[in-house]
């Protein structure tokens, strides 16, 4: 039997699937110690899609794919922007901008792939030897 695990699930662009896809990330991977790091890398990805992108009228992808020794999660949006997803440090009173910044601070490697039309795929990967944030 495999130690790799693979989701694919294609999400509508809802707000009430955030908390969906969030039950949904620490059910799977219950047992393991990525599960609420994951369920919040999941929550700002999918956030950033369904509200920056037109995944927001459509759906946006989730991919998860757990190895023994690694976690990758990968929110793919609908595209439809001409702005690609970015880390921003905006200042203290700010009430938005920080989400890839948190992420990038929970995952080993973040990237960021894509263009308007196809839409962006943003990958955050853990593994197992990286220290706790």
């Amino acid at each position: 039997m495999s130690d790799w695990f693979v989701w694919v699930v294609d999400c509508p662009g809802l707000p009430e699937e955030l908390s969906r896809t969030r039950d949904f990330t620490r059910r799977i991977l219950s047992g393991t110690p990525w599960a609420h790091d994951a369920a919040l890398i999941i929550t700002e990805l999918a956030t950033n899609a369904i509200t920056h992108t037109d995944s927001g009228k459509t759906t946006f992808r989730l991919n998860i794919i757990l190895t023994p020794d690694t976690l990758t999660i990968t929110v793919t949006d609908a595209g439809g922007t001409a702005t690609k997803p970015r880390i921003t440090h905006p200042n203290t009173t700010a009430p938005h901008g920080r989400g890839l910044a948190l992420v990038q601070a929970l995952a080993t490697t973040l990237t960021i792939r894509g263009n308007q039309h196809d839409g962006h795929a943003v990958t955050a990967e853990r593994s197992r030897t990286s220290p706790q944030p």
